[in-house]
């Protein structure tokens, strides 16, 4: 067994029921893919608290279902200031996620504070829209997410030598 501490990554959107448990999801999937589970530890959570203890948006569920990715255990929960102390990776999904956690960050941390598509290798824009209101949107998110995940994951396994 390792003595190093695991990566804790944790992704952030405003209510933690469509985009951030399809980020926790999809990158759990391709962290237990690799046998990483012990290594690499991840969590979402929301800027907002709407919809704390709610289960994903059955969209993203259904929509992360048809790729093989399971988000039903999954429930939300809010944003907190102790999470820039327990996570190394914090991963909004748009600017307005990332200034709710920058408004809150205490002094002490070395946590990094990132967009999602900043590990993204095929889509150009900043930001993953927020399909709650819509009744599209889902698969491009789902894409979205998933090639961005690839490459966050690929940035901590250089990073940690994991």
């Amino acid at each position: 067994m390792s003595l190093e501490k695991p990566v804790k990554v944790l992704f952030v959107c405003m209510g933690n029921i469509c985009r951030s448990p399809t980020a926790h999801g999809v990158f759990q999937s391709k962290v237990d893919a690799l046998g990483l589970g012990e290594k690499i530890l991840v969590d979402s959570a929301g800027t907002h608290s709407y919809h704390i203890g709610s289960a994903p948006d059955m969209r993203s569920q259904a929509t992360a279902q048809t790729r093989g990715v399971d988000l039903e255990e999954l429930s939300a929960r809010r944003f907190l200031t102790e999470d820039f102390l327990k996570f190394d990776y914090l991963i909004g999904m748009d600017h307005s996620n990332v200034a709710d956690m920058l408004a809150i960050k205490p002094d002490n941390t070395d946590a990094r504070v990132n967009l999602m598509l900043d590990y993204s290798n095929n889509f150009a824009q900043q930001e993953i829209p927020d399909p709650y209101f819509g009744n599209d949107g889902f698969d491009l998110v789902f894409d979205m997410i998933d090639d961005a995940a690839e490459g966050l994951l690929r940035e901590i396994r250089s990073q940690h030598k994991i």
